[in-house]
């Protein structure tokens, strides 16, 4: 596969459905040639098939973090010079009986391989002398769900760790951004029902390139749920229960 002069290079890690799908979409619209990684294979198979241009694929499974560190690395010596990195890898599920194994399967996923990921991209992007890493976390991040427990848990992990890595960018004074990304509820097949404020996933994802193309530090997607977490992380616990 040959890199077109001047062609702009993505990853994006979590790409078979849902928001990671769509970045591909949108991306490849603007010219990115991808790297697309998941579990599914055969669904990254169709999503390459459907975009303009040629992209790589190549299968993961976050969950094992060793071996995820090993092929995005791979995939990183493949394509040659990578400017964008987004890690959107997660899993989620209501816990109306609190169980360890589907509990353990949320940190692997959105914990360990979240991490490992990213501090590739990290590493990546300080040989590269430069790079932009984004980290699709959510609005969760913000408040304790007594049926979500673990997601939100893990959620806030993911957006402090990101916090973490752009402090160490700016404190290396290297061109490395890190943008955090949160979204509310977004139409994926995560979310179950119809809860309110739920997005369109298209108008999601747009609001969401916009945010990387503005190499910005911080959104919410949508902007509403900015002022929803601030309320959330000023009222006291007690008070959230009720509504939570």
């Amino acid at each position: 596969m040959v890199l077109g002069e001047n062609m702009k290079q993505g990853i994006i890690v979590g790409a078979s459905s849902g928001i990671g799908w769509e970045l591909a979409v949108q991306l490849a619209a603007q010219g990115y040639q991808l790297g697309l990684m998941a579990r599914r294979d055969g669904c990254l198979n169709k999503l390459a098939d459907s975009l303009p241009g040629e992209h790589f694929v190549q299968k993961t499974d976050v969950a094992n973090a060793e071996q995820a560190v090993k092929e995005l690395t791979s995939l990183l010596d493949k394509m040659g010079d990578v400017d964008l990195i987004i890690v959107n890898s997660g899993v989620g599920s209501k816990e109306r009986l609190l169980d360890w194994e589907v509990q353990r399967q949320m940190i692997d996923v959105n914990v360990r391989g979240f991490a490992a990921m990213s501090l590739t991209a990290m590493n990546y992007f300080v040989q590269r002398g430069g790079g932009h890493l984004v980290g699709i976390s959510s609005a969760a991040a913000h408040f304790s769900g007594g049926l979500t427990p673990t997601y939100n848990a893990t959620k806030a992990f993911a957006s402090n760790y990101l916090n973490g890595l752009r402090s160490r960018a700016a404190r290396s004074k290297m061109p490395i951004s890190v943008t955090t990304v949160e979204p509310g509820y977004v139409e994926t097949a995560m979310v179950e029902g119809r809860p309110m404020w739920l997005a369109p996933l298209e108008k999601s994802v747009t609001q969401m390139v916009r945010a990387i193309n503005k190499r910005k530090n911080h959104v919410f997607i949508t902007k509403r749920w900015r002022y929803v977490a601030l309320l959330l992380d000023i009222m006291p616990n007690a008070l959230i229960r009720k509504f939570m």
